[in-house]
């Protein structure tokens, strides 16, 4: 959608400050734009006969009546599929926070921008809309009990969702990240926080990671067949670890359908304590020892990364994508992911972006030096059907 073709709404309870942004937005091309003094009156506007209309709403915090964050809280109740930008002279901290909060609420959130608006900023952010905003029906929360999610794994309903993995410096595509999806037969695709932390307390991961790792390696096999020589990553959860036969059985499965264990990395995950470190670590020195290359998946979020960077001999760093959404307009979060890709560059290893969404995130990633990428800006996780199309019609980016 281009930005002439969008209907924005305007909060702004200063008349001075509200007349130039419709003033503004008139500038770039923008006919529609709708007005409101606070939260209150939005409100009105939205479950109003032209609420369908609206696109994207240039948000104050500090208004009369109904505040900007209490504004947000009740957009994010609603089903309206409305995107914001948050636009205020409050510290930029305490913007980057309503951002994280305006996120939580499930309101998708273009930007955050200080005070005194700029044309060009402004228009920055509206073009994130048609870069990312999509009419998204999403599935209810569901819990599932263990007995259901083993039914499931037995009847074969498991299968990875392949999301691709791009290198900054050229653009091209390096790899992709092989992501566990449930086809439940009644609910559709099921995402893995409705199965994975069930199985990791029950002791029950093994049957699912040997599923994706089978899955994922022919599938790799059919994509280098096709000619296309990159990775798969499929994920390790820490629980497995314990085992110290792991390592050969997962070289045994890779191996066993013609896949070169170099090709296959193996993202190790901390949303389970480790438990039996001498066997965990025996595991990945063999692991690594048979041609699998090693990767920390959200680095920074768990409580022994640090001590995990000095004890694993990996190749790769995943930067968490909470690290990574609005970075670029939140300097505590710039100055994390800049340290974490400083890191991986003087550990020698790569640093990979997970989360990217919009081509201000990819510049930003691009200019402090991050090796490669992955999130809806470049795709979505797909099934491997459409990652093959996908594959076969990748321009470099």
């Amino acid at each position: 959608m281009k930005i002439t073709d969008l209907n924005v709404m305007v909060l702004e309870d200063d008349d001075f400050q509200r007349d130039m942004l419709v003033g503004m937005l008139g500038s770039l091309g923008v006919t529609s734009i709708l007005s409101a003094s606070n939260g209150k009156q939005a409100l009105e506007i939205i479950h109003g006969p032209k609420s369908e209309s609206i696109d994207v709403a240039l948000c104050d915090l500090n208004m009369p009546e109904m505040d900007g964050m209490e504004f947000l809280r009740h957009l994010g109740a609603g089903s309206r599929n409305i995107a914001v930008i948050l636009i205020s002279a409050l510290d930029a901290k305490l913007l980057a926070s309503v951002g994280r909060m305006t996120r939580l609420y499930g309101v998708h959130l273009l930007g955050v921008i200080e005070k005194p608006v700029l044309p060009e900023v402004l228009r920055e952010h509206l073009l994130n809309y048609r870069l990312t905003t999509r009419k998204v029906q999403q599935a209810p929360a569901r819990s599932f009990a263990l007995d259901e999610i083993l039914e499931g794994i037995r009847a074969d309903q498991f299968v990875p969702f392949f999301q691709p993995k791009v290198d900054m410096k050229t653009g091209r595509l390096t790899g992709a990240e092989a992501l566990a999806r449930w086809m439940h037969p009644d609910h559709g695709v099921i995402g893995p926080y409705a199965f994975i932390p069930a199985l990791e307390q029950a002791g029950n991961i093994d049957d699912l990671t040997f599923r994706m790792l089978g899955k994922s390696a022919a599938a790799l096999r059919s994509f280098h067949d096709k000619g296309h020589r990159f990775t798969v990553s499929v994920n390790l959860s820490l629980v497995s670890l314990d085992d110290t036969t792991l390592a050969d059985r997962i070289t045994q499965v890779v191996c066993g359908l013609g896949v070169d264990p170099k090709f296959m990395v193996l993202e190790i995950t901390e949303s389970a304590a480790m438990t039996n470190v001498a066997a965990a670590l025996e595991n990945l020195a063999r692991l690594c020892m048979n041609g699998f290359a090693l990767s920390i998946d959200d680095y920074g979020t768990g409580s022994s990364n640090i001590q995990q960077l000095t004890r694993i001999a990996f190749s790769e760093l995943k930067i968490d994508q909470s690290f990574v959404k609005d970075f670029a307009d939140n300097k505590a979060l710039r100055i994390v992911v800049e340290s974490s890709i400083d890191m991986a560059r003087k550990l020698l290893v790569r640093s990979v972006a997970e989360g990217v969404e919009t081509q201000r995130d990819w510049d930003g990633l691009k200019v402090i030096g991050c090796d490669t990428v992955q999130g809806y800006f470049v795709a979505r996780p797909m099934d491997a059907m459409a990652f093959q199309k996908f594959v076969a019609d990748f321009a470099p980016i």
